[in-house]
């Protein structure tokens, strides 16, 4: 308990004055109005005082003790939020380089978990869930903050972090659909910060959630435990928001996609550097290198977040599934293969390896190639990059994918495995050998392929030769550098 002897402090947010007084915080609402807030009057303040008491017992009933009227002449001019104080070595972020700090990160992990379980749900809330509410609110936030660029921030970064937040939610609808489908939408917290998290002896206490608009403390879960993630990556460690992740998706058995998470961290941020913001508005001369900070955090993590579809091909030999399970290893990305897809769907029989025959008829190709684009749609369409691991020689299926890029805005990386016809054709002999590996090609398949393959000038091409590792590498180097420079897939 803190001891009534500890001085007499003030601290401003951009809304409130806090006034730290023996061991009770007074909390006073700004008479401001902001794009999201109007506290111009008296009795906005005392509603939304009244209504942070209520929504806060939620997770700490004993450390917000009510509202005091602050009285002129025996008539009540503004209100107070009553708290408890708090040792201020017990937040969060004073504890995150303690070694304690992973056990304290568990159980508030548990706390978030239960309280999301037992948190309103309603068709109304269920509305905050959708991927057009959430676009709604990357349209506002970004308008609110336009005003602030060039000063505050940088204008070709706010339209990049514009054009791939929309890029991501118009692509992604059923896998918001299914979000909402399984429950996850809720009467959050909505304002989950590091600062504000106490890890006391007999549990945390998690204080000041959003409660002056309860349309954006509502949403998914993901988001919420997302807003802490971020965070502590804010403070210098992104290893703790992870953990904090991990811990709550064991306890709650909700696995995201990791996509979800990046498009939800990355919101979190914008929405503190439009604080930021409106704080360097207000004086603060910290509060422009906070909300360039945290505008860059953001608009990292919609890069990371970024669904795409890598096209990996070439003529038997050439090194595109080890290439291909390489990169899905080294980037999360589903591999989806057409010789396994052709086993699905096709069962052997015969002489493996012909042209134009047996499995490999026409209209068998074709079929399996588009067995193959609609089970990477769905995965796309549900957060899931992709790694199409097949021949891509005809162009014209080349363009089918394009086609599909547009429906489920995801960019399209083409790369063109080759090497020597020598190292193709040992390659071929020797899993022929082992018998391990779904490809049916021999060497004579492989050299008719090859003499059919369309052009592919959109592809980079990748000489395969060398060590997998060497390869793997200079492959994920054009992903990075190509999705750099690609634009926002997105009819905006």
């Amino acid at each position: 308990m803190t001891s009534p002897e500890q001085p007499t402090q003030v601290t401003e947010t951009h809304v409130s004055r806090l006034f730290f007084v023996g061991d009770r915080v007074l909390k006073q609402k700004k008479a401001v109005q902001t794009g999201f807030l109007d506290f111009r009057e008296p009795t906005a303040r005392e509603a939304a005082c009244h209504r942070e008491v209520e929504l806060n017992r939620r997770l700490a009933p004993d450390v917000y003790l009510g509202v005091a009227d602050v009285s002129m002449e025996g008539r009540p001019v503004d209100h107070l939020v009553v708290m408890r104080r708090l040792p201020p070595d017990r937040r969060l972020t004073a504890l995150v380089d303690d070694p304690s700090v992973r056990a304290h990160l568990r159980r508030v992990a548990r706390v978030v978990a239960d309280f999301h379980s037992r948190a309103e749900r309603s068709r109304t809330i269920d509305e905050a869930g959708t991927a057009e509410f959430v676009t709604a609110l990357w349209r506002s936030g970004l308008e609110q903050v336009e005003r602030f660029a060039p000063e505050v921030l940088d204008p070709e970064e706010l339209e990049r972090a514009r054009g791939l937040a929309l890029e991501y939610l118009s692509g992604r609808r059923p896998l918001f659909d299914q979000r909402l489908r399984q429950g996850r939408t809720c009467d959050g917290h909505g304002d989950l910060q590091a600062e504000d998290v106490f890890c006391l002896d007999d549990g945390p206490r998690i204080l000041d959630c959003l409660e002056f608009d309860d349309r954006l403390r509502h949403g998914d879960v993901a988001g919420d435990v997302a807003f802490l993630a971020m965070d502590l990556e804010r403070v210098g460690h992104p290893e703790l928001g992870a953990e904090l992740v991990a811990r709550y998706q064991e306890l709650t058995a909700d696995h995201w996609p990791a996509s979800l998470g990046h498009h939800y961290v990355a919101y979190r941020a914008h929405i503190r550097s439009k604080v930021a913001c409106l704080r360097h508005e207000q004086g603060d001369p910290g509060a422009r290198a906070t909300a360039r900070s945290l505008h860059r955090l953001a608009l990292d993590h919609l890069e990371a977040g970024r669904v795409t579809m890598t096209l990996v091909g070439g003529a038997p030999g050439r090194g595109k599934s080890t290439l291909a399970r390489a990169l899905g290893a080294s980037t999360g990305a589903v591999v989806l293969s057409s010789d396994e897809v052709r086993d699905d769907l096709l069962p052997r029989s015969g002489a493996a390896g012909q042209v134009d025959g047996g499995r490999y008829r026409p209209e068998l190709v074709a079929r399996v190639y588009e067995e193959l684009l609609a089970r990477a749609e769905v995965l796309l369409a549900h957060g899931e990059p992709v790694i199409l691991d097949a021949s891509w020689s005809e162009a014209p299926r080349r363009e089918l994918v394009r086609a599909m890029s547009t429906r489920v805005a995801a960019p399209v990386l083409e790369i063109r495995c080759t090497c020597p016809d020598e190292v193709a054709a040992r390659r071929i002999e020797d899993r022929r050998r082992r018998g391990t590996d779904a490809s049916e090609a021999t060497v004579d398949v492989a050299d008719a392929l090859s003499a059919r393959f369309d052009a592919w000038p959109e592809a980079v091409s990748i000489d395969t030769s060398p060590p997998p590792g060497e390869v793997a590498d200079r492959a994920r180097r054009h992903v990075t550098e190509r999705l750099a420079g690609t634009p926002a897939v997105v009819d905006d």
